[in-house]
């Protein structure tokens, strides 16, 4: 038999394994076991098997360059271009160019020509290029879970979103903070997801109400500044503000220092006023259907759209629970009162705040390059498909929590 009439089918009526199993192996994709690639690699050896033009812009090594999807905000946030530096530079450790995809360009077959792997950076279920991604016919890492209907990557690089919230909401309750409150990403990212299950379930372990306002995924520093301004004026009791989204921190100062907010220590008469202003406004308002408090013995629905991405959607803030707000009015709480602000991301704009704020630091750079290591590990044999890696994070604390700088 040449090697002009072999075929994968006839690779894998010798291999005894099937058609689809043959293009995986050959490529370096999809759930097949070490010792079977290796078999099937020896058949097609020994056949003298040769990819048509067709399969051969799948087969691993054939362009030299794997892409990089990155979400549509990505260009004006820290950090996702600290995170695609990195990447480019572990790609171009093991000879291959790092290729940036058009974050609404539509993946289709071509894709696969172009690359020989992919990586997707917070993948979103709502992004339409996704599942053209995750289907594209070479392996794919994605930069956190991918929590759609698709086909699953290749690999995927994971931090704990989670516990580090759960460690900022430790350490400002640690600080004196009774009230805590989250501005959370909206939409159905696995990093968004998380942040907001875990004000939930932290709240209600700790019998603490944790407020959530929903801001968009990517939320401006002018965005924050208009959530936080809302959410202190409809809830003055708050004591502690923990926004998300990259970037954001500077609009949360802004707006604590418009309405008179003391930034980085919180007093026992301070936090006491604050709650007494708060009670004195009476029972609640519909005025706050922008509001949530996790944890509280009833909490209220998050029913804004997850992809909607405006400012203060969400579920109705419902009293009742330990700490729950006593009242929704335009009341701004004393002056002077103290605030803690912290963030879930470090960055440029938190180091070079005025107080340094408090941030867990996801370390994008090493983020990236794990990304990219992973993906070359896949490509050169080193790693098995469906390979997790973790990657860790580190909470820095500075003066908005009353920490030193």
């Amino acid at each position: 038999m040449t090697s002009r009439t072999v075929t994968l089918l006839d690779v894998a009526r010798a291999a005894g394994v099937s058609k689809s199993t043959v293009s995986d192996a050959l490529q370096g994709s999809g759930r097949v076991a070490e010792a079977t690639r290796d078999r099937v690699r020896a058949v097609a050896e020994e056949l003298g098997y040769r990819p048509n033009s067709a399969a051969r812009r799948l087969r691993r090594a054939s362009t030299g360059a794997v892409g990089l999807h990155l979400p549509a905000t990505a260009t004006r946030l820290d950090y996702y271009m600290n995170l695609a530096f990195g990447a480019v530079e572990r790609a171009q450790e093991d000879g291959l160019d790092m290729v940036l995809l058009a974050p609404s360009g539509a993946a289709d077959g071509r894709i696969a020509s172009r690359v020989d792997g992919l990586l997707v950076i917070d993948p979103k279920p709502g992004d339409s290029a996704v599942p053209g991604l995750l289907d594209a016919g070479v392996p794919v890492v994605t930069g956190e879970r991918y929590l759609g209907p698709a086909t699953g990557p290749s690999g995927a690089v994971v931090c704990d979103n989670a516990a580090s919230l759960t460690a900022l909401l430790d350490h400002v309750t640690e600080r004196g903070a009774r009230r805590p409150a989250l501005l959370a990403p909206s939409g159905s990212s696995a990093w968004a997801t998380a942040l907001r299950a875990t004000a939930g379930s932290w709240g209600r372990a700790h019998g603490v109400a944790v407020t959530l306002r929903t801001v968009p995924f990517a939320a401006t520093p002018a965005e924050a500044e208009a959530a936080t301004r809302a959410l202190l004026a409809a809830d003055p009791a708050v004591d502690a503000v923990i926004c998300a989204p990259d970037g954001s921190a500077p609009g949360v100062l802004r707006a604590a220092a418009a309405l008179g907010r003391k930034v980085g220590a919180i007093s026992a008469s301070g936090a006491s006023s604050a709650h007494e202003a708060s009670e004195a406004r009476g029972a609640s308002s519909a005025s706050s259907a922008s509001e949530t408090s996790c944890g509280s013995s009833r909490n209220g629905r998050n029913g804004g759209s997850g992809g909607s991405g405006r400012t203060g959607e969400g579920g109705r803030s419902e009293g009742g629970g330990p700490g729950s707000p006593g009242g929704t009015g335009a009341a701004t709480g004393p002056a002077g009162a103290g605030l803690l602000v912290a963030s879930c991301v470090d960055g440029t704009a938190t180091r070079g705040a005025e107080p340094p704020v408090t941030a867990v630091d996801l370390h994008p750079t090493a983020y990236g390059r794990a990304c990219a290591e992973l993906l070359c590990d896949i490509l050169a044999g080193r790693a098995a498909p469906d390979t997790v890696r973790r990657h860790s994070w580190s909470l820095e604390t500075r003066a908005s929590t009353g920490s030193p700088g």
